[in-house]
């Protein structure tokens, strides 16, 4: 289990505990204020995605001490995990809102709308993210980071993921205000900045998930569909034996891969049954 998990989940996965989801955790004011800058300028994101170009020009120490501040910092703020789609599904499963708005990372990289970020709460009303984003001060209806928001049921938002798994995004649960959870995230390396500072850049700002993949060689027939889809570089073809593996060390237990097989032949593990990666985050 990840220190999340230990911390907010009473040992179970910390993001399928309602009580993270609650609206009783916006009474703090600390945490209203920092949903409320996070919203309200994106361009930050951008400017963050210049220091990490910066960071790589420091000496080695200097960059281990400020990518382990940035890590603790952004465990207290807005941290998140990588899940496979069934979690998503039992997210979706309990909480009483979900949202479809504009992606932050993307608004701020690209400049322009991409809906593929879902705000999710908990609250007494169909609009429960709407409600958070009121408690922060925010004008949905003027906010260009909200245009097109959409109000969707459980099997709507569940047949949503499983598309953009097909694409190739890898599906993310982030706080705001730790333990708060209010958005699950569909993420590639090419737009997100979370992705993007994990993996280029070695700052950690979220864990790995629960589980890992791993194939079957008498199930694969080496036609390496799934190869295109993982964003981790985790999986490797074998000229000789004509097959997927997957190098463990490097996955992040997403699952899009297994959304390419045709033949099932890649299939999930608990984190925790494999020595190799289990405390691996």
């Amino acid at each position: 289990m990840c220190e999340f998990c230990v911390q907010h989940g009473e040992g179970k996965k910390w993001y399928l505990q309602a009580k993270n989801y609650s609206q009783d955790l916006l009474s703090d004011a600390r945490r209203r204020g920092f949903i409320k800058d996070f919203f309200s300028h994106p361009e930050s994101l951008g400017a963050d995605q210049g220091q990490m170009a910066k960071l790589a020009k420091l000496p080695p120490f200097a960059q281990r001490m400020v990518k382990s501040g940035a890590t603790r910092k952004m465990k207290k703020q807005h941290f998140g995990q990588v899940l496979p789609l069934e979690d998503v599904r039992e997210i979706f499963g309990f909480v009483t809102s979900i949202t479809r708005v504009n992606c932050i990372c993307r608004y701020s990289k690209l400049g322009r709308e991409a809906r593929y970020c879902y705000g999710v709460a908990m609250g007494r009303s169909a609009d429960a993210f709407g409600e958070i984003l009121a408690e922060s001060g925010q004008d949905v209806a003027s906010n260009p980071l909200f245009t097109g928001v959409e109000q969707l049921t459980t099997e709507q938002a569940a047949q949503a993921f499983a598309d953009h798994e097909k694409e190739g995004l890898c599906h993310t649960v982030w706080t705001f205000g730790t333990p708060f959870i209010g958005g699950i995230c569909n993420c590639d390396r090419s737009d997100c900045l979370a992705i993007n500072a994990t993996v280029t850049h070695d700052v950690k700002v979220m864990f790995r998930a629960e589980v890992v993949a791993e194939s079957d060689p008498e199930l694969c027939t080496g036609c390496r569909s799934c190869m295109r889809l993982c964003p981790f570089g985790a999986l490797g073809f074998g000229a000789a034996t004509r097959k997927v593996t997957v190098d463990q060390s490097f996955c992040y237990g997403c699952g899009i891969c297994r959304s390419a097989c045709a033949k099932n032949a890649i299939t999930m593990r608990p984190r925790s049954e494999v020595a190799t990666v289990a405390s691996l985050w």
